[in-house]
Order: structure tokens, then sequence, then C-alpha cells
């Protein structure tokens, strides 16, 4: 993912509530979400170049998300690809704590991530470029390519529209959260952050939703999970050719084992 919002323990109804977009080359081959033949326990999208997943949620309620931190001088040519991060998580017995501390111990081989992950009860937030994990306590947040709630445009921008939906207990639409995700607002040059890809890209890379010849937002996701552990899933997939292509609309219930 290249942009997270997500509302934790803040509502009445739901104890997660997150929208998020995914901005890939537009030839990178991926699959929609759902569950994986591999492992039917997990649901999540998957890249088919390098096996990993950006995004998902097991069937015992453990979740990761992953965005990558923009720092182009520092980038590893032969370093693994960060999906695996996320469906090493899932695919595993491991809990948070344990998975964080194996992690931890080789993050450096990896290009600079931000990593959410957590169980039916906990989220945290990692970053190989922060140093250890944070538990997250109720809030609102926000977390583009920079470090947890880092106030890019894009990131106070969207944390805002969050917080509007869901204000006084209101339950949110998944037709409103979509339309904070397709935000295409480019925001004046004097608040784009210097990341190190020059100005123009600075521009493409601003808005929550991303469009340029070959690089853009592939999918839009939103996750509910009310206090009973229901779960809803969400998922839009764009191109450049079809602003809507594929559509995936999922809900299931968190299993009380242990199971993965």
């Amino acid at each position: 993912m290249c942009l997270l919002i997500f509302a934790f323990k803040t509502h009445p109804t739901y104890k997660l509530i997150l929208a998020a977009n995914r901005d890939e080359y537009y030839d990178r081959p991926t699959t929609p979400a759902g569950f994986w033949d591999e492992a039917p326990y997990l649901f999540a999208g998957k890249d088919l170049r390098a096996g990993g997943t950006w995004f998902g949620i097991t069937k015992s309620g453990k979740m990761a998300a992953i965005t990558n931190y923009r720092d182009p001088a520092s980038i590893k040519k032969s370093a693994p690809s960060r999906g695996e991060i996320v469906s090493h998580y899932l695919l595993g017995s491991d809990g948070p704590d344990a998975y964080l501390k194996k992690l931890s111990k080789k993050a450096d081989a990896y290009n600079g991530f931000n990593l959410i992950l957590g169980d039916r009860e906990r989220l945290i937030w990692y970053s190989n470029r922060s140093g250890e994990p944070h538990n997250l306590s109720p809030g609102i947040y926000g977390l583009s390519n920079h470090l947890l709630d880092t106030p890019w445009p894009k990131v106070s921008q969207s944390k805002a529209a969050l917080a509007s939906q869901i204000s006084g207990g209101k339950k949110p639409s998944p037709e409103a959260l979509f339309q904070i995700l397709r935000d295409r607002t480019v925001p004046d040059d004097s608040r784009l952050p210097a990341t190190g890809v020059g100005l123009e890209w600075e521009r493409i890379l601003s808005p929550i939703f991303i469009e340029s010849p070959d690089y853009g937002t592939r999918s839009s996701t939103l996750l509910l999970i009310d206090h009973h552990d229901h779960v809803s899933f969400f998922e839009r997939t764009s191109s450049p050719q079809s602003d809507i292509f594929h559509t995936v609309d999922y809900i299931f219930d968190i299993e009380s084992s242990n199971v993965s």
C-alpha cells in the first residue's frame, strides 16, 4: 500500500476502520483479493512477480499491511521483496511480538518500509527507518511513504476526511470511504515533501489517488471489523483504461480458535 488511514478502537460499532490505496506500476502482475489456494485461511491479493502481498487478513484475525518508505538514494537493487514481510507473517504461526523480534534482526536487508500488523485486539507499527515497534493506542492514524502520521497533504487530508465520516459515532458507508480514496486533488507545490524524486514526481505522487501513464493507484481497499469480530472487506481495482474493472466484497467472522 502507499496510503493507509485507519481508526482503531475509536468507534462504537467498529474496532477497526481501515481504508487504503495500493500504488504500483500498471504492468506489475497481481491478482485481486481472495482466499489463497495454498492457504485457504488467508484473504489477500497477491503480487505475481514476487509472490507476496501488500495487505491481508486471516480467518483468525491476523492482519498486516505495508507501505514503502520513499528514499531513492538508499535503494538496494538486490533487496528482497517487501511484500514477503506481510505474507510471511500472515502465513506463519508467530504472533505479532515473536514475528517482529525475528524481523528486526533482518530488517536492514529490505528497502525502507512501514509495517502495520496485529491480531484481533492489537495493532503495532514498525519501520526499519524508525527503530522499535510501537503498540498503537486508540486513535485515527495515517501512513504513506514516510513515517506514521507524517503530515504530508494526502495523509492529513484523508485522516481529516475519515474523522469527519465517523464523527459522533456515525457508521461510514463503503461508498463514502471509497470517495476519500479516489480524491485526485494535487496540493500546491509549497506543501509537497522533498523525498529525492524531483518536483515532477512529487506532484504525480502527491494526490490520494495517483494517475500517470505508467504508475498509479491500482486498488483501493476497505476493512471494517466490528466489536463482535465480524469482518467486511471491500476492494476496487482500477486501471488507466477503466475507472473500476474488478470489485471484491467479502464478509466473514473471525474464528475463535488459534489456527491461522
